[in-house]
C-alpha cells in the first residue's frame, strides 16, 4: 500500500494511525500542501478533491479519512478499532465524526487562506478562531467520554485515531488540553503506544523538508 499524505495533515495523521494499529506496512509518499502539490495534475489523478490522504492499494485509490479507516476495518478486521456491539460502535462512530466532521474542517489550511486572504485576519485573530472551535468541540466531547482509558474501554480505536490528531492541533495552536480531563487521560495513554508515537508528525520522512 501507499499512502499519500503530508506529515500535519491530520486527516493524514488519522490514517497513520489506523495502519499501525493494524500493523500493516505502506510506503509513504508526501504531498507538500504549503507548496500546492495537492493541487497539481498527477495528485488530482489519485483524488479529483485534491485533497489528502490518498491511499493507493494495487489498483484501488481509496480517499476521506474516516472511509480509509471503515476500509481498514473491513479488510483487516484484527485488531479492530470498533467494538461488537452496535449501539457501541454508532457511539464511537459519533465521536469520531464530531472531530472529522465538526471540528477539523473549520481550522484546515484551506479554511484558514480563505479566512486571511478575503478576510484579512491577523495571525492573532486565526489563532483565536482555531481556539474558539477546538474548545467548543472538547467541550461537547468531554461530556461523552467514559473513564476508562480510552473511549470504548480498554483497546484504542477510531475515536482515537481522529482526536490525537486533533489534540495535535490543539497544542500547536498553543490550546492547553490540561483543562479537558478525559481528552488529556486520553492522550496520555495513547502516548505510550507505538503505533500512536510512530505516526506522530514529526516522525515523518516529510517534516523536515
Amino acid at each position: 500500500m501507499e499512502l499519500h499524505g503530508y506529515f500535519r495533515s491530520s486527516a493524514s495523521y488519522r490514517v497513520r494511525i489506523g495502519l499501525n494499529l493494524k500493523g500493516l506496512q505502506y510506503d509513504y509518499r508526501p504531498v507538500n500542501l504549503l507548496k500546492g502539490e495537492q493541487r497539481g495534475e498527477d495528485y488530482r489523478k489519485l483524488n479529483p478533491q485534491g485533497l489528502v490522504p490518498a491511499l493507493v492499494d494495487g489498483d484501488r485509490v481509496l480517499t476521506q479519512s474516516l472511509a480509509i479507516l471503515e476500509w481498514l476495518e473491513e479488510t483487516h478486521p484484527a485488531p479492530a478499532l470498533l467494538p461488537e456491539d452496535a449501539v457501541e460502535r454508532a457511539r464511537i462512530r459519533a465521536l469520531a465524526y464530531s472531530v472529522a466532521s465538526d471540528i477539523q474542517p473549520i481550522q484546515n489550511l484551506r479554511v484558514l487562506r480563505y479566512l486571511q486572504s478575503e478576510y484579512h485576519l491577523s495571525n492573532e485573530q486565526k489563532q483565536g478562531w482555531i481556539q474558539h472551535w477546538i474548545h467548543e468541540g472538547f467541550c461537547a466531547l468531554e461530556q461523552q467520554l467514559d473513564p476508562g482509558p480510552f473511549a470504548a474501554g480498554e483497546e484504542p480505536g477510531l475515536f482515537e485515531c481522529c482526536l490525537i490528531p486533533q489534540i495535535y492541533s490543539a497544542e500547536r495552536f498553543g490550546l492547553d488540553i490540561s483543562g479537558y480531563p478525559a481528552i488529556h487521560r486520553i492522550s496520555q495513554a495513547c502516548a505510550e503506544i507505538p503505533a500512536f508515537a510512530e505516526a506522530r508528525p514529526e516522525k515523518q520522512p516529510d517534516s523536515t523538508l
